[in-house]
């Protein structure tokens, strides 16, 4: 993760980007990004969204813009000092605390 997000950094800095990748600039750019990614599955029915890569044109427009919005993301957290992996493991245990298994947290009660 850390080696992409110094390649995104030396990818910008070496285009003077620099002074464009602002916090509002990048959200602004990873809400479009992830709005293409959208506009790809806005009129499938589910049962096609869930082929959608086995077709080969569809596919590639999907990988490029999945690549588009974590690029943007992973600008992002390295503009504001967020640790991408760091903050999703903690909205993790957040969501396990919010949101227990039925039963119980282990799932063993009632067993």
């Amino acid at each position: 993760m850390a080696a992409l997000q110094r390649r995104l950094a030396e990818f910008a800095a070496a285009r003077d980007w620099q002074p464009y990748h602002t916090p509002k600039n990048l959200v602004a750019a990873l809400s479009v990004e992830a709005s293409e990614l959208v506009e790809i599955f806005q009129w499938l029915t589910p049962e096609e969204s869930a082929r959608v890569m086995a077709d080969p044109d569809t596919a590639h427009r999907v990988r490029d813009e999945v690549a588009d919005v974590l690029a943007y993301l992973l600008q992002l957290c390295e503009v504001l000092g967020i640790d991408p992996l760091t903050a999703l493991a903690a909205k993790i245990d957040r969501n396990e605390e919010r949101f227990p298994r039925p039963g119980g947290k282990d799932g063993t009660e009632g067993k």
